[in-house]
């Protein structure tokens, strides 16, 4: 034959055999580009695959057969050949496609059972099915296509086989059985491969190749699975039908469908094959024993059933889980404690409730049923409807007593027989909190802390440890506290040393602690008090009390309970001009003369007309009048302005609108100034200023010692006032002037000199035109005021003689309208009245004609 007929022969040989091939690729790429949207990873879809096929076929018209079969390499990984070994196309492939897995449903919401229903109404809880939240992850429990096969199973159609041959034919390659259940190797054929078991599929394939080839070596593995379709119907979740994975076995098909339904049984979940159960799962023993014997492995085609729920109980109280199991016929409440994680130790084994339906009874077909959680309790069978109910163990201690109080360790002691006070707390230091120690090491470990202790606020710590930084003095750190300078107390680490020694111990009551004692008999509570000082520290055993199972021993400290004057602890500050400041402790009933003068007494410098006396209760008694004062202010404020806004009437309404808001502004100015000031707490001694005068030395001269012992009898005309907690007390130096301040003409101080009257001191300052003359006063040194209406009948205000520190204050005038302006507005005022009253006459006499 000539060779131009062979070329076209073999040209038009190779163009049928693409044509071909390209229509059947076309029959079966349709369902796998469906399909390929739920599983991109398989191949490439349908126009890609026809792409491939027309260039393939381009190429084969004209290179000749075997280049046409090589452009099938683009049709994925499923249909390709390892590079240099002869292609053979893998139409079982396309079978295994439409077996696929799908991806699983999410799982509907459940509706609630009728006896969910009913044991909600019981207990007011909606409980759960028992293991129903396991099925909220139905992906947790999918077979891993990855895990290899077990030897016995059976190979079929869309199982991929990875076989490799070299000697004297070399082969590498995957085949998928199509769906007769064949595979197609080159030069050997094709083969039967449906039903053979792993175990045996080398020694198949390697007896296959051993009909074409000798002296070869085979090796032959499972791929690829491939997918089965099992139906799911009955009581299920999401009943319908599902492809899984070949190695899925009944328990992964019912996590697949969701599980039983709120009706659908879990003990009782059939597998049906060809019109027959193959076996019968129950999940309880799957969930709560781990036990996976009623598994079967599922082929394609099976049934899964899952029928409705058998009989139900409900299980609740002191258990954490709380929920609803189905049972079977004499179940036990043994076997349903077993599932729950067995008896609570929380439970109380005396006694548990069931409330159980009992139909023969109509009037009342509920009753309920007391059991002990004991041997024969828990081997009571349950019937359908029962609600058991764990209640909880007493709280009750049965060899415990609880210390509590100003004590270091708050705790439950174990009791014995013969226990007594003295073996609770064996000496002192079981009295001293851990406080204590805490706050002791603060002093060092923690400077903020300590600061924080001794009662300075955030800013004057931040500022502290500022000015700790700078080269300027502690006068720089006052500055940088309060804007100006002030008193050291504010910043120094031993102005609060006060405060820190009450604060840093708890102080006990060593003559009053108690037993708190529950009386069997009438279930009501002693209070049996004792002496703690003679128990504790003298061993006296008329107050080492014999203490009983269930006793409270309360430890009182001073916080808890005020303490008498005499026992109580009172830090007392003492500045200024004496002998030696400090702070002291001050001993019962001591007044302030006598602890100056046990501190050594007062220095030449001192002036005790001038001292000023501070008490913590008085600056709270104080604060909460002028807090009482504020509030009355408002309300006047208030009902005053009310009062003018309904009596002005006319054409001085607008005008006394504009007037009322400027006094509203001037009166909430007056009282926002008010609201910021606070109470200092001081107490004015009331010294009698002619007795002070004849005391005062003669400080330019050299004090002898008549002199100095004249000085030091300042203190006997101190009042003898007991000290408190707290107190505090400044003696400053004798100050060498006297000011006058308000409405005079010279705001300065003058030199003060003996004999000067308030008089004197006015005519020196000059008074202004707007000076209240009668409204002035002294401010004395000693905090006392001292206006004219107290001057007295027979005396001047003008005579009074001042003291050295004094201060004479001359207000303002408070009502600046002159005489004559009163005047003319009055009669202004009048001369309408009077009109109006002629033209209401003249009004009435016309009504009248």
């Amino acid at each position: 034959m000539p060779t131009t007929h062979i070329s076209q022969i073999a040209r038009r040989t190779s163009a049928s055999l693409s044509a071909l091939l390209l229509f059947a690729w076309v029959s079966f790429s349709l369902p796998l580009a469906a399909q390929s949207q739920a599983q991109p990873q398989v191949g490439m879809d349908a126009a890609s695959a026809i792409a491939a096929l027309g260039a393939g076929a381009g190429a084969g018209a004209g290179m000749g057969m075997g280049t046409g079969a090589g452009a099938l390499q683009g049709l994925g990984g499923a249909l390709s050949t390892p590079s240099g070994l002869p292609l053979n196309i893998d139409l079982g492939a396309a079978d295994a496609l439409r077996q696929l897995p799908e991806p699983l449903p999410p799982r509907k919401p459940q509706q609630p059972s009728q006896f969910q229903r009913f044991v909600q109404e019981s207990t007011g809880r909606l409980l759960p099915h028992f293991g129903v939240d396991l099925f909220d992850n139905p992906r947790a429990y999918m077979a891993d296509a990855a895990t290899p096969a077990p030897a016995e199973y059976v190979l079929g159609q869309g199982d991929e086989v990875r076989i490799q041959i070299w000697g004297a034919f070399d082969y590498s390659g995957s085949k998928t059985i199509d769906r007769n259940g064949q595979i197609n190797l080159p030069k050997i054929g094709t083969f039967n491969l449906s039903g053979v078991q792993v175990k045996d599929l080398e020694a198949t394939v390697r007896k296959q190749v051993a009909t074409v080839f000798n002296n070869v070596t085979v090796n032959a593995s499972l791929g690829k699975l491939r997918g089965i379709t099992v139906y799911v119907v009955g009581q299920a979740q999401q009943p319908g039908t599902y492809n899984l994975n070949s190695l899925a076995t009944l328990v992964n098909a019912v996590f697949a469908s969701g599980g039983p339904g709120a009706n659908g049984s879990m003990r009782g979940i059939q597998l049906k094959r060809g019109g027959k159960t193959i076996t019968t799962l129950d999940l309880y023993d799957f969930i709560g024993q781990g036990d996976k014997s009623k598994d079967a492995a599922l082929q394609p085609g099976d049934v899964i059933m899952i029928p409705p729920a058998g009989p139900r109980v409900a299980l609740t109280g002191t258990i954490d889980l709380s929920t609803i199991y189905e049972i079977k016929s004499g179940t036990t409440l043994q076997e349903i404690l077993t599932l729950s994680g067995g008896v609570p130790i929380l439970a109380s084994l005396q006694k548990a409730l069931i409330e159980r339906i009992d139909p023969g009874q109509t009037a009342a077909p509920r009753q309920v049923q007391n059991v002990a959680l004991n041997a024969q309790g828990l081997a009571q069978p349950l019937k359908d409807g029962d609600v058991i109910t764990l209640l909880p163990i007493r709280p009750a201690f049965g060899n415990a007593v609880t210390l509590q109080g100003t004590v270091a360790q708050p705790l439950r002691n174990a009791w014995f027989n013969g226990m007594r006070v003295q073996d609770l707390i064996p000496d002192r230091e079981a009295l001293i909190t851990s406080d204590y120690y805490r706050r002791k090491n603060q002093l060092v470990q923690n400077r903020s802390a300590s600061l924080k202790a001794q009662g300075l606020t955030a800013p004057q710590i931040q500022a502290i440890e500022k000015a700790q930084q700078m080269p300027e003095d502690v006068g720089m750190a006052t500055e940088i506290i309060t804007g100006g300078p002030t008193r050291n107390k504010d910043i120094l680490a031993g102005a609060g040393i006060g405060e820190r020694v009450r604060g840093m111990v708890d102080q006990i009551n060593w003559d009053y602690a108690v037993i708190e004692r529950l009386n069997p008999n009438d279930l009501r509570t002693e209070l049996i008090p004792f002496n703690l000082g003679k128990a504790v520290v003298q061993k006296d055993p008329v107050h080492n009390l014999l203490l009983q199972a269930g006793d409270v021993v309360t430890i009182v400290g001073s916080k808890d309970m005020r303490m008498p004057t005499e026992r109580q602890t009172r830090m007392v500050r003492v500045e200024g001009e004496v002998a030696a400041p400090g702070i002291y402790q001050a001993k019962p009933g001591e007044t302030l003369s006598q602890l100056i003068g046990r501190v050594g007494g007062i220095t030449p410098q001192a002036y005790l007309f001038g001292a000023e006396f501070t008490r913590e209760s008085v600056r709270k008694q104080q604060q909460q009048n002028l807090d009482l004062v504020i509030r009355r202010m408002e309300a006047q404020s208030l009902t005053a302005s009310a009062n003018l806004a309904a009596n002005l009437t006319g054409d001085r309404a607008a005008q006394a609108a504009t007037l009322q808001q400027q006094q509203q502004a001037q009166q909430r100015a007056q009282i926002d100034k008010l609201k910021s000031m606070r109470s200092q707490g001081r107490v004015s001694l009331e010294l009698e200023p002619a007795v002070m005068n004849e005391t005062l030395p003669d400080r330019s001269l050299t004090l002898d010692s008549s002199s100095f012992k004249l000085l030091q009898n300042q203190l006997n005309v101190l009042p003898s006032l007991p000290l408190e907690d707290g107190d505090a007390i400044l003696v400053p130096s004798l100050p060498a002037f006297v000011s006058a301040v308000g409405s005079v003409n010279n705001e300065n101080v003058m030199i003060y000199k003996a004999g000067r009257t308030v008089g004197d001191i006015i005519k020196a300052a000059g008074l202004t035109e707007d000076a209240e003359v009668s409204e002035a006063f002294v401010l004395r040194a000693d905090g006392s005021v001292l206006g004219r209406r107290a001057t007295g009948f027979f005396s001047s205000f003008e005579s009074l003689k001042v003291m050295p520190g004094d201060t004479v204050v001359v207000p303002s005038r408070v009502d600046r309208e002159s005489g004559y302006n009163f005047l003319v507005r009055g009669l202004r005022d009048w001369t309408q009245i009077f009109s109006n009253l002629g033209i209401g006459a003249a009004a009435i006499r016309t009504l009248r004609n």
